[in-house]
């Protein structure tokens, strides 16, 4: 995030009642990407608990999710994020 480099991460939950449909995104065992994404169960990516964490303060990576569920996520949330600048 500018001006200082930080970056915006949301939240992951195993909690998966909790899901906002069609916001959030599901992450379950049988996922293409699961494996990669170093999570030990199925989880929730929740769109809608975001932050800003400064570099330093990541100690690692412990997986990453596939280009095509990243892309999907960033087009969800910046089709919300340009709702709401509409009038």
């Amino acid at each position: 995030m500018r001006p200082y480099g930080d970056l915006l991460v949301c939240g992951i939950s195993t909690q998966r009642h909790t899901s906002v449909a069609n916001f959030d995104e599901p992450l379950s065992s049988g996922d293409a990407d699961f494996s990669a994404s170093g999570l030990a169960a199925p989880s929730l990516i929740r769109l809608g608990f975001l932050s800003t964490v400064s570099l330093s303060e990541i100690k690692g990576c412990i997986g990453s999710v596939s280009p095509e569920r990243h892309q999907r996520l960033l087009r969800r949330l910046g089709d919300y994020l340009a709702g709401l600048a509409r009038p």
